[in-house]
This record gives structure tokens, sequence and C-alpha cells, in this order.
């Protein structure tokens, strides 16, 4: 891990959180630094172009086809110096760059999925199944903790006798401020992808407000932008009562804060504070939403809060459950105590081993309790139609959900389950994760992506009751729906409409907190089709042993895949600029622009920002006067975590650069450019979640060993559609990783919510 230095003049500032222990800053003026990253490689000579290109030629017949799995000609260790890829400031598939960057639309439709939820919840008369209540009492609450994680009392004990979900804040402390969200906007009638939403702007006044208050309390005025977009446009009124709120701002850091409010503070504000209590468990559990995680135990919690140096954990949970920062939930492993019968327990309750007790956040509680409940609803009010068809077909027919796996080539089939459906004259609908599957799927009638779904920028009308005009829905790409996302989708379809979940259960995971599909596919509780259909060629085999955990050497005839092997970062710069600039385009006949680059993280000599460095020292060198960019700048556009767009800078104006990408133009606001935009000729994986393209370049130099896995793997090789190269410095990792090493673990509750749900009597 390197010290902090400022970017270059052509790196975006958009970087996110920075990780755990790397080096304090001396001052809350460091907050929203990120490492720099490592010289870029110069222009490629023509001999070392014709090297490069030789790897990709067609292999002589009979001959073996390239070997992945090792091929370093050095030793592959890790480089001295450089930052590794457990730096990537992209926490569990997103990133924090488009943090502050979700379109109004989309926090409309998250303004009105809370509305629905509370609405339900006052007709049902009652909070939604599981979870619990509290006394209210911070004593308590540190009473009964340590009670059950010492084993002398029973989960249950901690827990209202009735049935809860999330508890409802106390009264006696202020709740800790939201994020105001825009009002819903006008829904729209079926149409083509969306332009890209331009970010909403912060009015000037409010802007200001908080520069002041950032500058009083010796932070970096740059900041504004992101601390308005995440508190609203009070923020500066927010920040001047309870300074700690800064924590919420992507990549601030608790040192960081804690500088910032003694500034603004003074002494008389400690490590005791009930407001710092508050905001470090929030925080904690928000980067634990980072890596996909919607509930933590109590003792994890407590844990970070050690290395935080809070001086008395439990008073502090208890504080930041009193202030209603976190919510206290049921592990969900047991029904209530008061439901369940005698002899499903024979031993007494003392011996009954004591249930964990759950830390989480009301944003997610309330998402995953929502999501929960109206699987289940479809469930139930699903039709009980018989179609004849293949075995997608028959599910849907007759059940309100189904899950369907499959790789690429089995996108196919919810693409035809739909088309029938419109000729049985359902209303039926596609719908995808990125715009670039909108764009793999126009010859075959064209689909809408979910964010444009529920904004209302795309897709159907919604009737009297907000519930979407559809009877059935298919979702590709669901394993990258966060719950969120999910909740707010389900929450809009009406009594008996179909909804298909498809996608490959091997990619890479939600960039937000959640794992809908993997929750789904456990819980076995609705129809699953599994596809037959194999993704086809070279690549379809090298990626399909890839799931299974075996990374075979591949017969490519058409020079499909290619390994490029170096000995360090600076040589795996060189060869990737090689290899995009001419290898690529001469062997296989992909042009530079319809080939993307990817690698492990933003960081390190080989990391993003070195690469993209290179690369637009090739393809467009220029002195990055607008923000950092060059019109002609290749660039990565985040619409939101998780949700990226690949783009071209056309011009800049007044108003701030103005991009020509997939779904159309869009300017994005001059204080917004530095959060919201990359150069893009190299991504990371997590960015190029859901798309794909014609050649693929995937960047591995030593110090990528560490990021690597299985899910990693899987999903950068099946990004490329005609040729992937592999420039490959991690040697034996590689396959290491492919075998050994599988997804992270994500803590949720979906999976028992469900069975707890479906496991009832259906309602009448």
């Amino acid at each position: 891990m390197t010290a902090s230095t400022p970017h270059s003049a052509d790196a975006s500032g958009a970087d996110g959180d920075p990780p755990p222990g790397g080096p304090a800053p001396e001052a809350a003026g460091a907050v929203a630094e990120e490492d720099g990253g490592g010289p870029g490689a110069g222009r490629a000579t023509a001999a070392d172009a014709t090297d490069a290109a030789e790897a990709v030629e067609a292999p002589e017949a009979g001959a073996p086809g390239p070997d992945i799995t090792g091929g370093t000609p050095g030793s592959g260790a890790a480089e001295t110096g450089s930052e590794g890829p457990g730096a990537d400031p992209d926490p569990a598939g997103g990133g924090t760059e488009g943090t502050g960057g979700e379109a109004q639309a989309e926090l409309a439709a998250q303004r009105a999925l809370r509305e629905r939820i509370a609405r339900r919840k006052a007709e049902r008369g009652g909070p939604v199944d599981s979870g619990a209540k509290l006394s209210g009492q911070a004593a308590d609450l540190l009473a009964a903790v340590r009670a059950v994680e010492s084993g002398t009392s029973s989960g249950s004990d901690f827990f209202d006798d009735a049935p809860a979900a999330t508890a409802p804040r106390p009264a006696a402390a202020a709740p800790r401020p939201t994020v105001p969200r825009a009002a819903p906007s006008a829904p729209s009638a079926l149409s083509a992808p969306a332009a890209p939403a331009a970010p909403r702007r912060t009015p000037p006044e409010a802007l200001e407000a908080v520069r002041a208050l950032l500058a009083r309390g010796g932070a970096p005025e740059g900041l504004a932008g992101a601390v308005a977009e995440t508190l609203g446009d009070g923020a500066a009124g927010l920040l001047a009562e309870d300074p700690w709120l800064v924590l919420s701002v992507p990549g601030v850091r608790p040192e960081q804060a804690d500088a910032f409010a003694r500034a603004l503070l003074g002494p008389g504000c400690g490590p005791e504070d009930e407001r710092r209590a508050a905001a470090l468990v929030a925080w904690l559990l928000e980067r634990a939403a980072a890596h996909g995680h919607t509930v933590q135990e109590v003792s994890a919690v407590r844990t970070g809060l050690t290395g935080l140096g809070v001086p008395d954990e439990d008073a502090a949970v208890a504080a930041a459950v009193e202030a209603g920062a976190a919510l206290v939930l049921q592990d969900g492993t047991t029904v209530d105590a008061a439901e369940e019968p005698e002899e499903a327990h024979p031993t007494a309750p003392e011996d009954r081993p004591p249930v964990p007790v759950l830390l989480g956040l009301d944003r997610y509680a309330m998402a995953e309790e929502s999501l929960a409940d109206g699987l289940a609803r479809l469930v139930r009010t699903g039709p009980g139609d018989t179609w004849e068809g293949p075995d997608l077909v028959r599910a849907a027919a007759g059940s309100g959900l189904v899950v369907h796996t499959g790789g690429e080539a089995a996108r196919a089939e919810p693409v035809a389950l739909v088309a029938g459906a419109r000729e049985r004259g359902l209303r039926a609908l596609v719908t995808v994760h990125s715009r670039s599957g909108c764009r793999r799927l126009v010859p075959q009638g064209g689909a809408v992506t979910v964010a444009d779904l529920l904004s209302g920028a795309a897709g159907p009308g919604r009737d009297e009751d907000g519930a979407l005009a559809l009877d059935l829905l298919a979702v590709l790409d669901a394993p990258l729906l966060d719950v969120e996302s999910a909740a707010a989708l389900v929450e809009a379809l009406p009594d008996g409409c179909r909804l298909v979940l498809s996608g490959d259960p091997h990619v890479l995971g939600a960039a937000g907190a959640g794992r809908v599909f993997a929750d789904l596919l456990a819980a076995g509780v609705c129809p699953r089709v599994d596809s037959r259909l194999p993704d086809p060629g070279p690549l379809g085999e090298l990626v399909s042993g890839i799931g299974i955990g075996e990374l075979n050497q591949v017969d490519a005839p058409g020079k499909e895949i290619a390994v490029v092997p170096v000995r360090e970062a600076a040589e795996a710069v060189h060869r990737t600029v090689q290899l995009v600039a001419d290898s690529v385009p001469r062997a296989i006949g992909v042009p530079a622009d319809r080939t993307q680059v990817l690698t492990v993280g933003h960081g390190g000599p080989a990391g993003t920002r070195a690469l993209n460095t290179a690369l637009k020292q090739h393809f467009n060198p220029g002195p990055g006067r607008f923000g950092g960019f060059d019109p002609g700048d290749r660039v990565a556009l985040a619409e939101a975590p998780g949700r990226t767009v690949t783009a071209t800078v056309v011009s800049a104006s007044p108003e701030g650069l103005r991009l020509d990408g997939e779904g159309g133009a869009v300017t994005v606001p001059r204080d917004r450019v530095a959060s919201l935009l990359r150069h893009g000729w190299a991504m990371t994986v997590h960015q190029a979640a859901g798309m794909r393209w014609p050649a693929v370049v995937v960047v591995l130099p030593g110090d990528a060993a560490a990021g690597l896995s299985r899910p990693w793997v899987y999903t950068a090789f099946g990004r490329a559609e005609r040729h992937l190269s592999v420039v490959q410095g991690v040697d034996r990792a590689l396959p290491g990783a492919v075998a050994e090493v599988a997804a992270e673990p994500r803590r949720t509750r979906l999976g028992v919510l469900l069975r707890g749900l479906l496991a009832e009597p259906s309602a009448s």
C-alpha cells in the first residue's frame, strides 16, 4: 500500500472508499484523497507490436491450445511497493465512485417503496413478520445482548412474543437524518432505452453553505458536492449539529470525521460522544453492506468498534439503537418461542444454543422484508395455467415466480418466453441490468434496464395503484439485483403477475447489499429451471470449465483465446497497449474502440489508472483540460453503484462535460465530473458487470493474485464475445483461485424470511 498522492492529470477523481488499515491522514483535509496510479507505459514500438501479435496468431495444425494456467517466465511474485488488489476501492462488486450519482427518478422509486411499505404495514395492523421490537431502554438492550451471547438466555427472550419486523425508532431520541428523496417521475409508455440521466444539481446557496462549513472544519471544500448529494440540500445544518454525519459520505474515514468534529465542536467532544457512537455503528454496517451483507452479528460490530477506539462497545451499540442508527433483528434460524411447538425442543430452554443477535440498517431491513413479502404474494397469487413448450414455458405458465439459470446462450430462453407470452395476448417485458444488455437484445425484440423501468423512463405505464401494467416480467442478469432494487421491482408488480428471475449463478454478485438470486435458489420456494443450452465455441468451453472450478487448456483454432506472459507490472501495461492498439485489430479484426481492458483494481502499477494513462497517451493524448478529460476520451460514467455506462467525451461547456454513449447523450455537471467519471479504456471487472465486448483484454499483474476468485475470473473471461487475451503475470495463482477461492459469503435474511412466509397457510 503506497502513501496517498494526488492524481495525475489523466486520472479521474472518482475513487471510492480506501481500504481499512491504510495510512491515516494528518488532518481532516485528507478526506477523499486516494492512492495515485503507477506510471504508464509509453507507445508500443512496431517490433513490440509484432511480438504481441504472435500471441494471437492461429496455432499450427495439431498444436495444443493456449495454456492459460501459468506461462509466466518469471517467478510471478507480487511486486514490492505496488498496491495490491485487496485495496481495490470497489467493495463487493460495485465501487463507490457512483454512490452520489443516482438519478432523481431512481431515488423517487426508493422513496415510493418506503411509502408503500409503511402503508402496507399500517393496513396489516402491524409490522412484517420476523425481526424485533426494543424496550426503548439502552440498559435493557445491553443486558439482553450480553445474556444472549453468554448463553444464559435464549435469543427469543430478546424479542417480543408477537412476530415483529424492524424495530420502531424510540421516541426518546430524535431519528438520524436521511437523504431527502425526489418526487416520483411520471411513467412513460414502452420505449427504447432512455439516455443516462443527468445527475441531480444542488442549489448553489446550499452548496456554498456546505463549502463554508467544510472549510471551518478543516475539510477540503471539494467534498461539498458529495456531502450535499448524500445529505441533501440541508446538509450544512445537519453537519453543524452532528459533524460525524460526514461519515455517511463515501470515502470518508472515522479518523477524518473525528478531526472534522473536533474542529467544529472544540475539545468538548470525545470518543464517548453518543453521536460518534451512532455514526460509527452506522458506518460499520454500511461498510458491511458494501460487501453485500444486509445484517451483521452484534459481536462483529463490537469488534469493529474496538478497533476504532470506542471505550465501551456495548454502550455504543445500545446508544446507536436508541438513536435509530441501527436496528436489532432476529437471526431467523429459529421460530418465535411463542409460536414454536414444545416438542420441537425436547431440551430445556436454558440448554438450547444461543441465537445470534443481529444489527442492521433500516433501509436494508425494510427492503429485505418487503421483498420477501412481495415474492410470497406473487407465489400465492400466481396463475395456474398450462402451456405447451420447453421447461421454462411450462414452469412460467403455472407459477407466479420462477428462477432460471444458465450462461450467455441461455438468455435466449426467457426472451423466447416473453415473445410467446405476447403472442398469447399477455403484457410481457424483458429487463436487463445494463444498456449494453439492451443493445445485445435489439434483434430479439429489445429490452429495458431495471433502472429505467423503475424510474418510468422506459417500459409500460402504471395503474391507479402504482403497479406496472404487466402480466409477465423476465429479469435477466438477476444475480446483479441488490435487495433494494429487487424490493422496488417486486412491489411494483400487480397480483397475478408472473416474475421470471434469470441469470448465471457463477458471476460476481450485486454491487449493493443482498444476494437475492442466490437466496432464492437456496430457499427452494418456487420452480427452478436449469438451462441445458451451453455457451458455444472455445470461449464458452473455457468459461464453463471455470464455473465448476477447472481452468482447462482449450483449443482455439480461430484465435479466440491468447495468453501473453509478463514478468512485471510495467511490462503488463506495455503489452496491453500493444494488444489493444495493434495485435487484436490486426489478427482478430476487432477495432480498438470495441476492445475493453479489464483488471482487478484501480490502484497499483497495473491498475485502471496506470492502464488508462498509457492508453490515453496512445489513443487520445492531451492535457486533460476539463477535469482531467479531453474531447475524444473514452470514459466510464457511474450512473449508480454497480451500474456503469461507457461513453466518449464530446465537448465541454459551462454546464459540464457532454458525453455520447450507449443510450444517448448526457451532460455531467462540472461539480460531479470528479466523482462520476473515470477514463474507460480500462475498467475493473465489477464496473463491467452485465456488459460484453467483441474483444476483451484481462490484465493480471503479479500483485493481482490476492484479488482473484472463481467468480471474478468467470465474470472477467465471460465478458468477451469473440476474443479474449489474458496478460498473465500471476503464474499458478490463477488456476489456484479458480479451483479453490469461492465467492465471499454474504450475511442476509431473505431466504429464511421466504421459507417462513411460504410455510404458512396461504391467505384467503
